[in-house]
């Protein structure tokens, strides 16, 4: 992704944070040749070896997840708030923009099975149980 030097914000922190508050990601990888992009809820969180991680869910009537066994590149787009920008919103001559906040991640995917997606899903279900 593009980022001019003035919006790029590199401080772990913040991106972090930003992840955390914006979890409906896409996920997106290569399946049977193509591109393939599911919108899911990725939450960060940390593994046992102290590594941050992204965790999620897919269904397997989805065919996206049988491709993470021959390539685990993945990349994970979140968004958040956006708008455009008038060009007559400037008090000189410029040209109309738009404005947003967006983390792109770039990674390999892991599938777990058994008891650690029961464990892993009843975190996520949790998570939003409680905010609704």
């Amino acid at each position: 992704m593009f980022i001019p030097d003035i919006y790029k914000n590199e401080n772990q922190e913040d991106i972090h944070a930003f992840l955390r508050e914006n979890s409906f990601g896409i996920l997106i990888n290569q399946t049977e040749g193509r591109l393939t992009a599911t919108h899911i809820p990725l939450e960060l969180d940390t593994n046992i070896k102290g590594n941050l991680i992204l965790q999620g869910h897919l269904s397997r009537e989805n065919p996206q997840w049988k491709a993470f066994s021959e390539n685990d590149e993945i990349l994970a787009i979140f968004s958040g708030p956006h708008s455009y920008i008038s060009s007559s919103w400037y008090d000189h001559e410029n040209v109309p923009t738009w404005n947003y906040i967006a983390v792109h991640v770039y990674g390999k995917i892991k599938i777990i099975e058994g008891e650690a997606v029961i464990a892993s899903l009843k975190k996520l279900v949790d998570k939003y149980e409680i905010a609704s």
